[in-house]
């Protein structure tokens, strides 16, 4: 057994498909395929049931992915630790759609001033997608909403920031600087993020514990798209303290509710099993001492 072979029986297993972990792995499927028949040939029974357009692994294949996740690991993590310096190398981030654009390139710019020689990616993804990549290791570090309960993944909190309400400059609840009660937006037609968002759960959850039932107009995949929709008129929506700060449309009007208003917690995580290297450190301290908790 090879570690190709084992990186890309990983992806296979993680995709349920072999065309899916082609992509991902960069490869062509019928080369994949063969990569995963002499596999097999060489473990002497099949890793994969076929099923449709899916696959499962065998129990032969089970035992295999819990032995290859823990070889490629110490394999990642010797070479990466042989080659930490603490100043050049790679630095991989997740972050989840409602903060990449809105926190990250601040901290980011504040990072490249410390480390120039580093390089970083930044990946954009969902929470679910983002919690998975970093228990795989392909992330280093995730900065994420909370609550997240994982148990391979460390979880730490970096502060707490509120939710605006969000309307058109000419409704009827957008003049003056008072705060909007509550039960003046039951009846509002509401836009929302679509599920795979976090945020909109947050929302959902506000509204519950304050028997609050907005009517669901419309859902989006991105943010911008439900600011613009709200500018122009489609609904109200409630958006996040960091999106705010950076909204300068002259069409939008972000107000405070009366009482506790929503919010949401921000936090990072990673893979404390896998090893952390001197950049991913130098990156959690930069966070914690941007939210003031470092």
């Amino acid at each position: 057994m090879e570690i190709p072979q084992l990186r890309s029986f990983l992806k296979i297993a993680e995709h349920r498909s072999f065309t899916r972990a082609a992509e991902a792995c960069g490869v062509s499927q019928p080369a994949l395929s063969q990569q995963m028949a002499r596999l097999e040939a060489e473990i002497g029974c099949p890793v994969f049931e076929r099923q449709g357009r899916q696959v499962r692994l065998t129990e032969s294949g089970e035992v295999l992915y819990r032995k290859a996740q823990q070889i490629v690991a110490l394999v990642e993590d010797t070479a990466r630790q042989v080659r930490d310096d603490g100043e050049t190398g790679r630095l991989v981030i997740g972050a989840i759609p409602t903060i990449a654009p809105y926190y990250l390139p601040a901290v980011l710019a504040r990072f490249r001033c410390e480390v120039p020689k580093a390089r970083v990616e930044v990946n954009e993804l969902v929470t679910e997608s983002l919690i998975r990549n970093c228990q795989l290791g392909d992330l280093d570090v995730g900065v994420l909403a909370l609550p997240v309960e994982h148990p391979h993944l460390e979880v730490e909190t970096l502060f707490e920031e509120p939710l605006w309400l969000l309307l058109p400059v000419g409704h009827r609840l957008a003049k003056g600087d008072q705060a909007v009660p509550i039960a003046e937006i039951q009846q509002e037609p509401f836009l929302l993020l679509d599920d795979a968002h976090c945020l909109s759960g947050h929302i959902r959850n506000f509204c519950q514990t304050r028997n609050l039932q907005p009517v669901t107009t419309g859902r989006a995949s991105q943010l911008a798209t439900v600011q613009e929709m709200v500018a122009h008129g489609h609904g109200l929506s409630f958006v996040p303290e960091m999106a705010r700060k950076v909204d300068i449309s002259p069409l939008r009007v972000h107000k405070r509710l009366e009482g506790q208003a929503p919010s949401r917690s921000i936090g990072v995580c990673w893979n404390p099993y896998r090893y952390q290297s001197r950049l991913a450190l130098r990156f959690l301290e930069l966070l914690r001492a941007e939210a003031g908790t470092g």
